[in-house]
This record gives C-alpha cells, structure tokens and sequence, in this order.
C-alpha cells in the first residue's frame, strides 16, 4: 500500500499571520471559499492564533463570524482548524475551566473541527482541560510538543557593561531538549486523549536530519497521526517538510503558492512536486489550488501596504507549466541527499528550488540567533520606539542568560515576548549603569512566579526571590479570577455590552480590544435602529451637548482619516513639532503634529471617529483659563495641599500608563508600586525609590509618555 500525505492549509490563518500581520477582510477570505470547497484539503487552519484578536482590532469585524462564514461555505470538505495556547487560549492570563468550556463549545459550534493546542511551557498540566472539553464537545484535539533547542551562550564581549553577566553553562549540565524529551511529551499527550501529535517548530530551526529521526521516533512510540509544522525563515523549512514527509509523517502544514515561504511555512505546490516523484499519494485538487492562487496573488498585491516581504514567487502552476532541467535535478538531489542524511547537500538543493522560484532567502540573524523570527522583529521594533537600536547585540547575547534565569521555557508566544522584552529591559538596565533586573515586567515576575506553570528546568530560589520576593513557586489561583464588567450602555438603547455567551467570551479573552469592538457594534444597531423608528410628533429631542468651540490655532487632520489616539489631553503643554495625535489613514497609522507651540485647549473629535481632511482634531492656546474647580485627588474629591520640596518619580521607558495607584495626599513608602506601564507589550510595575507623600500626578490613565517622563511628585518631609 503506498503512503498517502494529507495536507492541513495554513494560508488563511498562519499564512497571512506571518505575512500580513493578519490583515485578510472577510470579502477577501470569500473570495477564495468556492474553490476551497473543492480543493479537497484534509484541514484549513482558518481561526485561533492572532485572528481573533486583529480582526476585530483592525478589521471591525466579528471573529465568530469569520468562523462560521468559512464553515458555512467549506461544510465537511476539510476539517477547519484553530490554534490555541492551552489554559492560556489566546492571552496571557489563565483561564478558569467554566471559560475554556465555553470557548471549546461555542468554537466548535461554530463550525471548528480540529483544535490544535500547545502550550509554552510544553506543561501537560496546561493543556489537559483543553483536550478534555474539545473532545467533550465532539471535536478533534490535536495536541502540538513545542520543539525548541538548549541555548547556545556567546562568547562574552569584551564591552566593559556587558563582560561577566552572560550566562553560561554550568558544569554537568545536560541538555534539556533531548528526542528523548519530547517522546516523552508525546506519549503523556497520547495517554490523555490526543487525536493526533503535532511537532510544532514555531522557530524554523529543526535541522532536516534531526526531524526526520523525531518523525521515526513519533511513529514508533504513538499510535494516532503526526504533523509536523514548521516555517522557511531561517532556510530549513522546504529541507525538513520533505525529511519529515520521507520519514513517514502523516500530514504535513504548508501553504499556497502566494502565502508561502520567508516566515510563512513551504508552498504546497513544491511538496506536491516531491511527492510525484516518490510517488507518495496527496488527495488534493490541485486544479482548485490553482484558481485559489489566482485570487491569492490578487488579494497579495491588496495588502501591499501590510506585506511584510514584498517579494512575489515567481508564477508558476505545476499542473501546466514545466520544470527547468536544471532545477527538476535539484529536487532530484535534495531526495538522495534525504536518503544520506546529507543535511548540507539537502539544504543546497532546496535553496537552490528556492532561488529559482524567487521564494525569500534564509535569514541568517534570525537563524544565528536561534529565535522565533517573529520575537526578533518584534525585538528591533521596541528597540526602536526606545531609540536604543545601539543596544540590539547586548540584548541579543543575553536572551540565553535571561531563558536559563527563567527556567528554560521553548521561545513561543507567549515566553517569546515575554523573554525578549526581558532581555531587553535588562541591556537597557545596563546602558544606565543599573544592576541587571532592575526593571522587570510583570508577565516576568509571573512567569518566574509559576503563575505560567511548570518550566522545563527548575528556577533557582534566589532568583526567584531576587524577582519576585519569595523563593518558593506560586501557580496561578484560578478562583480569585474575575470576570470582565459587562456594563448596560445607556446610550446604546440601555443593551448590555455582551448579550451573547460568543460576546461574553470575547471581552474575557480581549478585554481592551473587544469593549471597543463591541461598543461600537452596539452604538451602529442603535443609531439604525433610531433611523428607522417612526417619528412621532410629541417627540421632542434631547438636549446634546454644547460643540467645543476652538478659540486657539488648529490643529488639523492633514487627510481623511480615524482619530485612533490622542497623545496629549487639555491642559498639556505642547511643543513645535511635538505628536499630538495617531490618525489611521490608509491603512496606516500617521503621527498628527502641533504646528505651534502652547497649550491644549480641547479635543474636538472623539477617538474612533472618522475626520475629514483639514478638520480640525484640537485647538491650541497661548495661556489657559483659570481653573474653575479645585484640583480633585483621583476620587472626586479636593485634593488636599502638600507642601514643601518635591522628587520626582519617572519612567523607565516610553509607553501607557494603564493604572495609577495613588492619589494626590497619600503616603508612599519605599519599593511601593505607584503607577503600571504598558511597554513593549508588557507590563511593568513603576516604583518609588523613597517615601513621601504625593503632592502631584502628573498624568492619566491612558495617556503615551516619553521614557523619563515625570508621572509623580513626591513631597519628603
């Protein structure tokens, strides 16, 4: 009996995650559905990851619905797919059970077929309530061991800041990440009630040598089917996809010929070609393929302003057109090179395919560095919005410190970010002159904590000490969770914020995204509904509010376009030049500026709403009116005076002030917690060095500061 390759798309959910920030609208993914339906994928991971979450965000559309049209369109053709983070699902918080039952029920209801489920930590205990509340609920659990590497540390620099704090390996130590180590995994995940065993290479780093002999091993000690995924950044993708398919892998993840390579996973049409000549079966419709790529390519050139590769594969349709000699040698030699384990030949070969195709070339940083390519650009773009790109080599060098500090967690979203922020944070403690750790944020402090789970090597007492102020490791408590308010909108028709279980889910697991979503969801159905409503005669019309009038010089939207963010509030001394604004125009975010100096007077257009070109978003005075109330304490009530000398407490680095914890009168002491930034995608706990009593905040919840922006003055003495 031959072997038979089924085949999982990722093209509408990882592929464009990968290229396009996620960015596919529903008319586009409706497009491309009828010629879905009849290409006869084994499954299409359609759902899960980021999709969620950037649909809404960006997109103003409903996610349950981008499952359900998919699922309405497709039937039972192929199984659809969603990927989540275990009892984490989609954030960083854990969730209580009753949350991921009702998110597996209503997700599979939905229309999923398939869950594929993982967690950073590769923590069993994680993703045991997830396998149980799909199956329960009568879908597939397809349970994902993250393969990641024991880090390699660099060699120390002779740079006088950074000698002596890169960690290295301590003497006796084993490896960790041993094949050993994830059989292990797999068989434990098995035992549970797996349906199938994904070996997910988030990273692109598994030589193709090392995942065909995992692959073997998979096979040899599971009984239910393997996947394997992976991406082409580093160069190995194509090379391993066809190890893994050779070694006898069950389905394999690729993508269509347009939403393929670079930090996407390997086109289908090369594997495809693979296939043919080891005469391996793939029930594909490639026919169908073909006529969803020539949408693809349209739908690519759409999103050009989101493309973050902007290189085209050259056309090609491998049922109609003909393979150069030359190169249809190479697929020749990288099969021989499989049968060798000849991994430097191999890689040559399916370069070579590569090139020929005009398919991106391997990033070397991204493989040097053994990182996610995700985590390492994310890494440059915080650096930047720091303005300390001078410091990306010490923060690289020290990722490996900080991992083995934290308990070796596999670099995948979640851990990804939460250790690359880290390393971050920790080259700029050094760039000041401060200890290393001096600044953390608090998804650190969590995931030292234990509050993540079970991480692959025990985290020293000490450190955690140092981090968290206690040795011991405390898990998340799942019974002090609170659910997210879901208040009644008085302006919306008194209707709740969430009047569906799909919606109460939505503002649990995004929280900030979907209250925005939501609202404005239910602000549009009242407003039609009001349009609509017959006038009576009797009706007489709420009073609105008074229009702010602009008695200073404008400040004007340069082209039409949404208000997504004020960067200052009345009141605020602004600069010539200095950001007062984001507008989203063209789909892209655009920096508003003051063309004069002074202060704000008032905003006069909402967040959220559209503007015209020219209209004015703000005006600007030379001097400010005279306050008309006392200055009030954060409660309502008149600040009380505090007098005498003042320090000032700062900000590390730039971001969002998402609490204040103190108001004007209260007594701080020293390492007390006062203010909680949003940096970098984290959060960190901003403290004051001495004690005092606040005589001053100096900004609000929400707003966007500068690093070593004053947020307190505290009086001493």
């Amino acid at each position: 009996m031959s072997q038979k390759l089924l085949i999982r798309d990722l093209t509408l959910r990882d592929g464009q995650q990968s290229l396009f920030a996620t960015r596919m609208r529903q008319e586009q993914i409706d497009r491309v559905l009828p010629f879905y339906k009849d290409a006869n994928f084994y499954a299409m991971e359609v759902w899960g990851g980021a999709v969620p979450d950037s649909v809404m965000r960006y997109l103003n559309e409903n996610p349950w619905t981008r499952l359900q049209t998919i699922k309405k369109a497709v039937g039972d053709v192929s199984k659809l797919t969603a990927l989540s983070r275990g009892r984490n699902l989609f954030g960083y918080t854990p969730y209580t059970n009753e949350i991921i039952d009702g998110f597996c029920k209503n997700a599979i209801s939905s229309g999923l077929g398939i869950m594929r489920i993982f967690d950073a930590l590769n923590d069993i205990n994680n993703v045991k309530s997830t396998i149980k509340y799909v199956k329960q609920h009568g879908g597939i659990a397809d349970c994902a061991v993250c393969y990641t590497i024991d880090p390699e540390y660099p060699t120390p620099p002779k740079k006088k800041g950074l000698a002596g704090l890169l960690g290295k390996r301590e003497e006796g130590q084993k490896p960790v990440f041993t094949d050993e180590y994830f059989i292990n995994k797999a068989k434990t995940l098995e035992g549970l009630g797996a349906d199938m065993i994904t070996i997910k290479d988030m990273s692109g780093l598994i030589p193709p040598a090392r995942v065909y002999k995992l692959v073997k091993e998979f096979k040899s000690n599971v009984s239910v089917p393997v996947d394997f995924h992976t991406h082409c950044t580093p160069g190995y993708g194509l090379a391993a996809v066809l190890s893994a398919v050779m070694a006898g892998v069950d389905i394999v993840d690729t993508n269509n010929w347009y939403f393929a390579g670079g930090p996407a996973a390997p086109a289908i049409e090369l594997i495809y070609l693979f296939t043919k000549k080891l005469g391996i079966e793939m029930d594909v419709n490639m026919e169908a393929v073909a006529k969803i790529n020539q949408e693809l390519k349209e739908i690519r050139t759409e999103l050009a302003d989101v493309d973050g590769v902007k290189i085209f594969p050259n056309p090609f349709n491998p049922l109609t057109d003909t393979v150069d000699a030359a190169i249809d040698a190479e697929f020749d030699k990288a099969i021989a090179a499989v049968k060798t384990g000849d991994d430097d030949a191999l890689l040559l070969a399916c370069h070579a395919i590569e090139d020929h195709f005009n398919f991106p070339k391997p990033n070397d940083l991204v493989k040097d560095a053994e990182i996610p390519g995700g985590m390492y650009t994310n890494m440059v773009a915080q650096l930047k919005a720091l303005q300390s790109e001078d410091i990306l080599e010490d923060a690289m060098k020290l990722i490996p410190t900080v991992r083995m500090d934290a308990g070796l967690p596999p670099l995948v979203t979640p851990t990804s970010q939460i250790v690359g922020a880290q390393a971050v944070n920790c080259a700029m403690d050094l760039k000041k002159g401060d200890a290393m750790y001096t600044n953390v944020s608090n998804q650190f402090i969590s995931l030292v904590k234990g509050e993540y789970g079970e991480t692959p090597i025990d985290i020293k007492p000490e450190f955690r000490e140092k981090i968290c102020g206690h040795r011991d490791k405390r898990e998340f408590d799942t019974s002090t969770y609170k659910m997210q308010p879901n208040p009644v909108l008085e302006d919306c028709g008194g209707v709740k914020l969430a009047e569906t279980e799909e919606e109460v889910l939505l503002i649990e697991l995004f929280p900030m995204v979907a209250k925005g979503y939501l609202k404005g969801v239910k602000k549009a159905a009242w407003e039609a509904k009001q349009a609509s409503a017959p006038k009576a005669e009797t009706t007489v019309a709420a009073p609105k509010a008074a229009a702010k009038t602009a008695t200073g010089k404008k400040v004007t939207a340069p082209m039409p376009g949404k208000v997504l963010q004020y960067l200052v509030k009345p009141g605020d001394k602004v600069e010539k030049n200095q950001a007062v604004a984001v507008l989203e125009a063209m789909k892209m975010e655009n920096s508003i500026t003051s063309s004069f100096a002074g202060y704000v007077n008032n905003l006069l257009a909402e967040e959220g709403e559209t503007v015209a070109a020219d209209a004015a978003i703000m005006d600007i005075v030379s001097e400010l009116a005279a306050p008309a109330a006392e200055p009030t304490n954060g409660n309502g009530k008149a600040a009380p005076v505090v007098t005498g000398p003042t320090k000032a407490v700062t900000v590390p680095m730039p971001g969002k002030i998402l609490d204040i914890q103190v108001n004007v009168g209260d007594a701080v002491s020293k390492g007390q917690v006062v203010v909680i930034l949003e940096a970098m995608k984290m959060e960190n706990s901003i403290t004051c060095d001495f004690a005092g009593t606040v005589a001053e905040v100096t900004v609000e919840v929400g707003d966007t500061v500068a690093a070593d922006t004053k947020v307190l003055a505290i009086a001493q003495g």
